[in-house]
C-alpha cells in the first residue's frame, strides 16, 4: 500500500472517529482540500503513530510522562484548546496503519502554524534535560511510522458554493 493511500485511509479513519460522513477514499482523493470553515476559528490536527509490535505500553508511558505535560502547558497558555488521545479497539489484521493517535485542537490557524514555545516549556518542566532527551529519543526509536494530518472542517449543512 502506498504512503499516499495510507494517509488517505488514516484521514478517512480520523473523520469517521470524529463522526463525520465519509463517502469513499476515492472521493476523498478526488476532492481538493477544503478551506477551514469560517464559522469556527479553531483548527484541529490528528497525529498518528504506528508503534513497533510489543512496545505500545512503553510508548504510551513515555508519551504520558514527557509529551503530554508539554501539550497540557500549551492548553494552559491558550495556544491549544484540547488534546485527546486514542487507540484502536482492535489490533486488526496485522496491517493497522496506526496504533496511537492524538487529536489536538488549536485556538486558530495562527496558533497552529506559529511558534509553539515548546523549547521553553520543556526546559521548565524537565530540569533533567539529559533524561528527557534520552526518553524522547526512545519514544521515537520504538515507532514504525508517524504522520500529521491537519484537518479542514467541511460544513455540509451549507449549500454548495458558499
Amino acid at each position: 500500500m502506498t504512503m499516499k493511500r495510507r494517509l488517505l485511509m488514516a484521514a478517512a479513519a480520523a473523520l469517521v472517529m470524529l463522526g463525520a460522513v465519509v463517502p469513499t477514499v476515492t472521493a476523498l482523493r478526488a476532492q481538493a482540500p477544503a478551506a477551514q470553515s469560517g464559522a469556527r476559528a479553531e483548527k484541529t490536527a490528528w497525529y498518528f503513530y504506528r508503534v513497533k509490535w510489543g512496545f505500545q505500553d512503553e510508548f504510551v508511558t513515555l508519551f504520558r510522562r514527557n509529551h503530554l505535560p508539554v501539550l497540557q502547558a500549551q492548553i494552559k497558555s491558550g495556544r491549544m484548546t484540547s488534546v485527546r488521545t486514542f487507540v484502536p479497539t482492535y489490533h486488526g489484521d496485522g496491517r493497522a496503519d496506526w496504533t496511537f493517535a492524538v487529536q489536538i485542537t488549536f485556538k486558530d490557524v495562527a496558533a497552529m502554524n506559529g511558534p509553539s514555545g515548546e523549547e521553553e516549556i520543556v526546559k521548565k518542566l524537565f530540569p533533567d534535560q539529559a533524561t528527557f532527551r534520552k526518553e524522547e529519543q526512545r519514544r521515537f526509536e520504538i515507532l514504525d511510522a508517524h504522520w500529521d494530518v491537519p484537518l479542514n472542517e467541511l460544513d455540509l449543512t451549507q449549500p454548495a458554493g458558499r
